[in-house]
């Protein structure tokens, strides 16, 4: 149905700015139980929002609009619940809805969209000096490390000075999070965001498995931090593997996390509140290791809103492109104004060697470095021990105790196989990496005798076992060493994009392969609770590593160059890039073999630091226009995201 004239529309909408103390009497409790509750991000028309809002404002004047836009009787009960008001990263709130007042909201003409919130998935030392950066020399120096720069980490939470007269946020305490002890001039904000998460698994947070503070209990927001940011810490390694002084890519910089995950996932309703608090807070660059559904349009996609209102506000928003590689049109976070990055390998690998009975040697991987008595051991398929994928509780005891475990991809974590085989009493486990991924082989820190291999591999070492009467091989750890790089991580997601296949994405690629940075105690390297081990540095692989390097590159460039504005910082970004390895060959793809194209690579692997010069450059307003009139958008979906 076609909207009314923006006349029109005002005069229908003045009216809606009544009393704050009305609206307090109203918000009330979410006690309704109906299934058809869910939660809804309702953008509002620009005309009819708050002008130079707060978070206050914001709430004392979306609550009265809400309240008198459901006063009709057919719409009035459930008495929904404001959960949050935007007031930076979009125009509009969050609230508590039926389907039946979602649609009689998005059918008003005050209102531009409404989008039903949905989950996110977190897409999971060497590395500075493998991008080239040299504090002595080029991007480095001339950005003084950017210390006068605030990256906020939109993920799980993290960790001079004092901090940039422009950054006007806090830490917040809670009983488990002291923020005089945890806050420090390094870590400068420390907030959290959890409404949209407890609506919709229907119950508040556990605090017996998750801390309801800006505490990491998950690791993934430490990691990702100390990536973009971390200060340099010597002797940095997990089991002694990739040991040396590991620094984030901008060491001087300050972090400011917001915590908008949980030990279930993340919900678009809590990633936006928190965007807009680094908005309103003033940060200088946005990291996003996290994505919403690949085929929403841009007008429907949380992040691409909030990111272009971040953008325009003169902040560099970086996102992960996904870990659903290497299928095509996995990419995600693909409006043109967010820098999306894929993932890459570097010149590091934590080498296994598989040998068999008959002399035929496998290369692996592996963050094992435990003790093996280096003698042959039975070999067995899990597939014959009563599961192939090695699930726990059920392997029989009887055909693995004391043998190494063959076990196929997928079903449960690599480490879980581990733990599988070692309940049943098993020595060991090789785990075969999937067969779309070609040459890629997940390094796992295994509590037992553990490696991955290669899927060809893998079925390689089958066959050996199904011709052999008594199979038998053995595991050889190598620990760390160097290899060509980089190659194009197979899990790393691909275009063209689904919503919008004309614009190339990703934008370009960085270290997102077995990665060393900090990690949280309250949570083990592997992630399973029956592990025990706290380690203070972990390794992991996913586009969530390879984004925060970018997001650091972004903040020493910024800080070199202040005046320029997000798309020339991204602009420097992909057309300063190089394209060849390090053998001087055309970056390869790891699960092809073959040279990587645009839609695997993007322009180039990030990131050359000599040309500061900014290349070609277009600007976010430009680049909205233009992509929303080949998107064939409505005026009413562009002031969605224009807000």
């Amino acid at each position: 149905m076609a909207k009314p004239p923006a006349t029109t529309t005002l005069v229908l909408c003045c009216h809606l700015a009544v009393a704050a103390a009305a609206a307090a009497t109203w918000i009330g409790h979410d006690d309704q139980q109906d299934d058809d509750v869910s939660t809804y991000i309702v953008h509002v028309m620009p005309a009819h929002a708050p002008r130079l809002a707060t978070h206050r404002i914001a709430r004392d004047h979306y609550a009265p609009f809400l309240r008198e836009l459901l006063l009709p009787p057919h719409v009035a009960r459930p008495p929904p619940r404001l959960l949050y008001s935007y007031a930076h990263a979009a125009t509009g709130f969050a609230a508590r809805l039926t389907a039946r007042q979602a649609a009689h909201l998005e059918a008003h003409p005050c209102v531009a969209a409404v989008v039903r919130d949905e989950a996110y998935e977190l897409h999971t030392t060497l590395s500075s000096s493998f991008l080239r950066l040299s504090p002595s020399s080029g991007l480095q120096a001339e950005s003084n490390s950017a210390t006068d720069a605030v990256i906020a980490v939109i993920n799980n939470p993290s960790l001079s000075p004092t901090p940039p007269p422009t950054f006007r946020g806090e830490c917040v305490s809670t009983p488990e999070f002291d923020a005089s002890i945890y806050c420090n001039n390094k870590l400068v904000g420390a907030k959290m965001f959890y409404e949209g998460y407890e609506r919709a698994s229907g119950k508040p947070i556990n605090e017996t498995e998750d801390s309801k503070s800006p505490l990491d209990t998950t690791g993934h927001g430490t990691h990702s931090a100390a990536i973009a940011a971390g200060s340099p810490v010597s002797d940095a390694n997990l089991f002694g593997l990739a040991n040396g002084v590991a620094k984030g890519t901008a060491p001087g910089a300050r972090i400011a996390v917001y915590k908008v995950c949980w030990k279930m996932g993340c919900f678009g309703s809590d990633v936006v509140a928190g965007m807009d608090e680094a908005i309103a807070d003033g940060v200088d660059v946005i990291s996003l290791s996290l994505a919403v559904n690949r085929k929403r349009t841009f007008a429907q996609d949380p992040t691409a809103i909030s990111g272009f209102n971040a953008v325009r506000k003169g902040i560099v928003v970086v996102a992960s492109a996904g870990s659903g590689g290497p299928k095509e049109s996995t990419v995600t976070n693909t409006a043109p104004w967010l820098l999306t990055v894929g993932a890459s390998s570097m010149n590091r690998q934590f080498q296994t060697i598989v040998v068999l009975g008959d002399g035929q040697t496998f290369s692996g991987t592996s963050l094992y470095l435990g003790d093996t008595d280096g003698s042959m051991k039975s070999l067995v398929f899990g597939g014959f021990a009563g599961s192939a994928a090695c699930e726990i509780g059920k392997l029989d005891a009887t055909k693995v105790a004391g043998k190494i475990v063959l076990c196929e991809a997928g079903q449960v974590l690599d480490a879980e196989k581990g733990v599988a085989v070692a309940q049943a009493g098993g020595f060991g486990v090789i785990v075969s990496s999937r067969s779309s991924y070609g040459e890629y082989a997940k390094a796992t820190a295994h509590l037992n005798p553990g490696t991955t291999v290669p899927n060809a591999a893998a079925l390689e070492i089958l066959r050996y076992m199904a011709r052999t009467p008594y199979p038998v091989g053995k595991i050889l750890f190598f620990g760390t060493v160097l290899s060509s790089s980089p190659r194009i991580a197979s899990f790393s997601a691909r275009g063209p994009s689904l919503a919008a296949p004309e614009i190339l994405k990703p934008d370009l690629v960085a270290p997102g392969v077995s990665i060393l940075a900090a990690w949280s105690g309250l949570v083990s390297p592997t992630e399973l609770d029956v592990d025990t081990r706290r380690v203070k540095f972990n390794i992991l692989s996913g586009t969530s590593a390879a984004c925060p390097h970018v997001s650091g590159v972004a903040a020493l460039r910024k800080m070199a160059r202040p005046s320029w504005i997000p798309a020339m910082i991204m602009s420097a970004l992909t057309t300063t890039a190089y394209v060849q390895d390090s053998s001087g060959n055309a970056i390869a793809d790891m699960a092809t073999g073959k040279p990587a194209g645009p839609f695997e690579l993007g322009p180039a692997m990030s990131t050359r630091t000599a040309a500061l010069t900014r290349g070609s450059s277009t600007t976010p307003a430009s680049t909205t226009t233009s992509t929303s009139c080949a998107r064939s958008a409505t005026p009413t979906r562009i002031s969605s995201v224009s807000s």
